[in-house]
């Protein structure tokens, strides 16, 4: 016999008559732009990694980042 997971949000005893429905469009983009961050910040390491695998310094990083040698380096460096 199958036993199904409990509910520990204790959505299973809401009385959905008493709840008012909404758009989840605002969820969906909160959960969009937080996907959007994630690969923009992969993007980053990517792009920072192929700099530094070219030969620029972290000055330049740095620079490029608007901030200083050694924040960029301890953001992105091994």
């Amino acid at each position: 016999m199958m036993t199904l997971a409990t509910d520990d949000a204790g959505l299973d005893r809401l009385d959905a008559s008493r709840v008012k429905l909404r758009d989840a469009a605002h969820f969906r983009a909160v959960i969009a732009a937080n996907e959007a961050v994630a690969r923009a910040q992969q993007d980053l390491r990517a792009a920072v990694l192929a700099a530094r695998e070219a030969g620029e310094s972290w000055t330049v990083i740095g620079a490029a980042l608007d901030i200083t040698r050694q924040a960029a380096q301890q953001r992105f460096g091994r």
